[in-house]
Formats: C-alpha cells, sequence, structure tokens
C-alpha cells in the first residue's frame, strides 16, 4: 500500500520543501536498512546518542529523495537544500510523532481483527505463538521480531496491507504516559496480557501504577485475555 508524497505531508501535517513526485511504501528510521530508496521516506529521529538528521547526504546519495525533518534541526544540519534539488523534505516539530501519526492514520484504513499484546515478558513468544496457530487459514501481519518500543510498533503496523486478514502487534513500555501513543497506533480490538513482572519497575511508583499503564492498551478492546492470577 502506497501513499503519495502529498498525502503524507497532509496526514502528518508537515511543511513541504520541494515538489518531486514520490510514491512512499517504506518507513525508514535506520540508514542501514535501507532496501527500496526511491519509495522510502526517512525519518530523521534524534535521541541523546545520534541524530538522524547526520545521515540525510548519505541517504540521498544512495538513492532516497524524501525525508521528515525536525524544523529547528533544518538549519543546523542543512544549511542549504541546493544540493538537494529533487528531493522532498516535510519539515515538522517532531520526526518522532509525525512517524506515530502517520502510522495512525494509516491503521485508520483497516477494519480487520488487532490482536495487541503487551506485558512484562513473553510478548514476543505468545505473538509467534498466535502467528503459527492462525497462519494456515490466514492472511497475518505480526511485529517483526521485537519491535513494541514508540519506534518499532508504528513500523510494524506500517505493514498492513490490502491483504491483511488478522494483524498482531506487541506494546512495550518502560515508562508512564507510553502507552498512550501505542494505543492509539494499534488500536487492537483483543488485548492480551501477558505477565506482570519486575522490568522497568524503577520509573514506576508501584506495581500497580505499571498495570494501570499497560491496561491502558485495552481501552477500547472488544475483548481481553489475561493470566487469572
Amino acid at each position: 500500500m502506497k501513499y503519495s508524497i502529498e498525502k503524507v505531508t497532509t496526514l502528518i501535517g508537515a511543511r513541504r520543501i520541494g515538489e518531486a513526485d514520490a510514491q512512499i511504501g517504506w518507513l525508514l528510521t535506520d540508514s542501514r536498512s535501507l532496501c527500496f530508496p526511491e519509495e522510502t521516506l526517512f525519518f530523521a529521529l534524534r535521541s541523546s546518542r545520534n541524530d538522524g538528521h547526520r545521515y540525510i547526504a548519505d541517504l540521498y546519495r544512495r538513492g532516497v529523495r524524501n525525508f521528515v525533518v525536525e524544523s529547528k534541526s533544518l538549519t543546523t544540519h542543512l544549511p542549504s537544500l541546493d544540493s538537494y534539488q529533487d528531493a522532498n523534505f516535510l519539515i515538522v516539530p517532531s520526526p518522532l510523532a509525525a512517524l506515530q501519526r502517520l502510522a495512525e492514520r494509516h491503521r485508520d484504513e483497516f477494519d480487520v481483527p488487532i490482536v495487541g499484546i503487551t506485558g512484562s515478558n513473553g510478548k514476543t513468544m505468545v505473538k509467534e505463538w498466535l502467528y503459527q496457530l492462525l497462519l494456515p487459514s490466514q492472511k497475518i501481519v505480526r511485529s517483526p521480531r521485537s519491535y513494541n518500543s514508540q519506534i518499532g510498533v508504528p513500523l510494524s503496523v506500517w505493514l498492513l496491507n490490502e491483504q491483511t486478514e488478522v494483524g498482531i502487534f506487541e506494546a512495550g513500555i518502560s515508562q508512564p504516559g507510553e502507552m498512550f501513543a501505542l494505543r492509539d497506533i494499534i488500536q487492537p480490538t483483543i488485548g492480551v496480557l501477558t505477565t506482570l513482572g519486575p522490568a522497568h519497575q524503577e520509573n514506576f511508583r508501584s506495581m500497580e501504577e505499571k498495570c494501570m499503564e499497560k491496561l491502558e492498551l485495552m481501552h477500547d478492546t472488544e475483548a481481553m485475555v489475561y493470566c487469572s492470577d
């Protein structure tokens, strides 16, 4: 499933610099994972250890022509756009928020059962079990590996396509407030809570607070599965 660059610009509320036509089928946050540059939209994410804006020049040389960049980082890392005349730059306050918003709008296009899995441990195992059980009769999209973070979830949900009959996605959190964005992206119809354990407990005031945070994923589900104990 592809979106025109004009549609993407509207969906994420960006300001666009560039007029090149493009169809977006792939989202990229790690320059090392580039596969189809002509259909790729690169999100220049910033973290405490790295800044995606540093890789724009290299990705451009490798064929990427569509970039989501942070407004306040644009002049620092790209003081001149003259050498990128056939590229599109979508300028937003936060590339991460734009990535999540685009995935959320993409999820809105699908009216299929979606399983959202959270818990302290066992998310990936349960996801793979469900995948193997349903695979013979269903066309399934699932989270790759353990893609359950603020970045991994939108990249996973973006994989939904016209043939999808069931989606199975993990949602992992490490601190309060993170589940709200993941819930809106996944929009599960069935929720699964695997376990509640000590992982990341240092970031929560109590086990009850962490439990309630994880249960936010189930806010609008039609059914929930959890351990009786």
